[in-house]
């Protein structure tokens, strides 16, 4: 390990050591599992791993805890919120991400208080801070703890230390909440949230890991890295994917040629919005 990657190591652990005990926000993703890896560490019983169950959480994503939990054998409790019931969630306006963090931070926050739990940690790194990200303002409200942001770990050192503790989420995709896949304005539902977890379930069984499926209403539009542009548009191929999504619920199927781009429907945004 790089001698100023360890150093950040050694402040997350001080630092966690330093709130007695936590409730770990735990998704299964790239960052949460590195968090509650290294909670674990700095704090051995006195970590709580919650996970909030929501129709925008992907399937594969619970399974991807499940494992890890099985793995670490830390104690962890499940909650469902129906996120469409949240006010501001269904008729996703910009604000969409604030509100659903704010109602779902507020549901740990109290699981953490019941088990005596002294704070609450997510794991946002540092590159989360340069994008349009009003869920963070919503934590930042609740008090909720960023210790990858305070000691300054970036995306790619979470994914290097998560590699060297020989954790298989290290080279995990990053997955957010399915609702991303939804244009600003456009309201969700749970019909399309269905559509999209099956679209992006038959890409990732086909091998294709960094992909979005975008919501369009009824139209599909399906991003990929540019080097998987090719494959995904094989003839014999491309007619598995159409059919499949069609069963899923879509009318019409798109390739976009840009390809693969985090947070593209951000794109939509006026400037002073971001």
């Amino acid at each position: 390990m790089q001698i100023e990657l360890r150093r950040k190591y050694t402040h997350l652990l001080e630092l966690l050591r330093g709130y007695g005990s936590v409730a770990v926000a735990f998704s299964g993703g790239v960052d949460s599992s590195l968090l509650l890896y290294a909670a674990h560490e700095a704090l051995g019983d006195n970590v709580l791993a919650v996970t909030v169950r929501t129709p925008s959480y992907p399937g594969h994503e619970a399974r991807d805890a499940a494992q890890l939990l099985r793995e670490l054998q830390i104690p962890h409790f499940e909650i469902g919120v129906d996120q469409l019931a949240i006010p501001g969630f269904a008729e996703n306006g910009p604000e969409r991400c604030y509100y659903c963090k704010l109602a779902l931070f507020e549901t740990v926050a109290e699981m953490a208080r019941m088990y005596h739990c002294s704070c609450v940690a997510d794991g946002s790194n540092l590159d989360d801070e340069g994008d349009y990200r009003p869920g963070m303002k919503a934590t930042a409200e609740l008090g909720v703890k960023s210790p990858f942001r305070e000691v300054g770990l970036t995306k790619a050192e979470v994914r290097q230390l998560s590699r060297e503790f020989e954790l298989f989420t290290w080279n995990k995709p990053s997955y957010a909440c399915l609702a991303s896949r939804i244009p600003y304005g456009e309201v969700i539902t749970a019909e399309k949230l269905q559509m999209i977890e099956k679209a992006e379930q038959l890409l990732l069984d086909l091998g294709f890991a960094e992909m979005r499926v975008r919501c369009h209403d009824k139209l599909a539009r399906i991003e990929v890295s540019e080097s998987a542009i090719e494959k995904i548009a094989q003839p014999q191929l491309r007619r598995k994917i159409v059919a499949a999504f069609k069963q899923a619920g879509f009318l019409y199927v798109s390739l976009d040629l840009e390809g693969f781009r985090s947070g593209s429907m951000n794109d939509a945004l006026p400037e002073q919005e971001l």
